[in-house]
Order: C-alpha cells, then structure tokens, then sequence
C-alpha cells in the first residue's frame, strides 16, 4: 500500500491542512442562470497540478427535513409529484430555508405547513450533502417528537398525501427501493441509530 492511499484511509474528511493536495481553487465566476431559488454557475478553477479547469455547479439556499415521530412510534411521511422526476415519491416533509431563517425554525415550519403537525422536543441528528458533485446543497436533518396534529397550511402549488408508517415499515420500504428519495434514506439511517442508542417508549426498531 503506497503512502498516499494509506493516508486516504486514515485522515477525516475535511482536514484542510492535510487536503492540500487535493483542494481546487476559484480562478474566475460566471452565472450562467438565475432563477427564483436556485443559481446555475460556472467556474475556472485551479486544479492542484496547476492546470486550470471548467466547473458549473448550482447554488442552493439549502433545506431542512424532518424525521417526526408521533406518539405510537410511526413516521410521518408524504406522497408528492416531483417534476423533474415525473414521478411520485415518498418522502419525509421537508423544505428550503427563507433567506436569514435559523435552520430550526424552517424544519418546524415545514413540518406545520406540509403536514399540520407541530413537535415539542426537536433534536439535530446532522447534515447532508446530497449532490456534492453539482451542487452546493446542504440538508440539515431533524428528529421531532412530542408531537400534536392541527391543521396544515400548504402553499397553493403543493399537492401531497399525508400518512403514517411505523418506524419498520419505512427501513423496509428503502431496503426494497419502495423510497429512493435520498434525503430520506439519509435521515432515517440517522434517526435509526440515534433512536437505538435513546430508546423513545413504545417504538421498536
């Protein structure tokens, strides 16, 4: 085993003073589109070798989904149509942060407005970088509990199915592909293993 792959083992992710060798650097910045939520850019970037190179990435103001428990143990999931896709998914709610909102308050906005339920106890399990390949996204993933139903208040151009699957039910329908959506997958595995290590009465896993 060479020095190089050894090191690639055994350093964490984002070291910076150990990543050097690998970091691309801003040479110039161009927008090649400006929508209402989202920006497609293209870059010149200095490679580490040197050498300089084309990227096009889209800028994104990032999203928060929430993984909400209702006192039986089930999941709050949804049903939606997503266009690029043509396709319907299930889903955990979820949404993008407003311009200057705290990541917290977006999760439990969306939450009230997709679904029509409020949490009272709110834990960040982590993040999630779904397309680090084009896109600056990042998804910040909560767990809710404690949780009451009232009424949603969905924007005019959402359309959705509301339900509940116990907590196995959803591992399973992602071990059988039944959900694909990435940001559920990702937030499930965390809820699994923060929920196996704080046990929340009356959920088995």
């Amino acid at each position: 085993m060479t020095e190089q792959s050894n090191s690639s083992q055994t350093l964490p992710a984002g070291n910076q003073s150990a990543d050097q060798h690998l970091i691309e650097t801003t040479v110039s910045s161009e927008i090649l589109a400006q929508g209402k939520m989202l920006t497609v850019r293209h870059d010149q970037a200095r490679l580490p070798n040197g050498t300089i190179s084309g990227r096009e990435y889209v800028m994104h103001p990032g999203a928060v989904v929430v993984v909400a428990l209702t006192q039986e143990g089930g999941v709050v999931l949804e049903r939606q149509f997503r266009y690029p896709l043509k396709q319907v998914f299930i889903e955990l709610p979820a949404g993008k942060i407003d311009h200057g909102e705290p990541v917290l308050h977006t999760g439990q906005r969306e939450l009230l407005e997709e679904t029509g339920y409020s949490g009272n106890e709110w834990v960040k399990l982590g993040i999630q970088h779904p397309c680090i390949g084009y896109s600056n996204e990042v998804i910040h993933i909560y767990l809710a509990t404690g949780l009451t139903l009232g009424a949603h208040a969905r924007d005019i151009d959402e359309a959705m199915d509301v339900f509940v699957w116990p907590f196995a039910r959803v591992i399973q329908a992602i071990e059988d592909g039944e959900i694909t959506d990435s940001k559920t997958m990702g937030a499930m595995l965390l809820a699994e293993r923060y929920l196996l290590k704080n046990p929340v009465s009356g959920l088995s896993l």
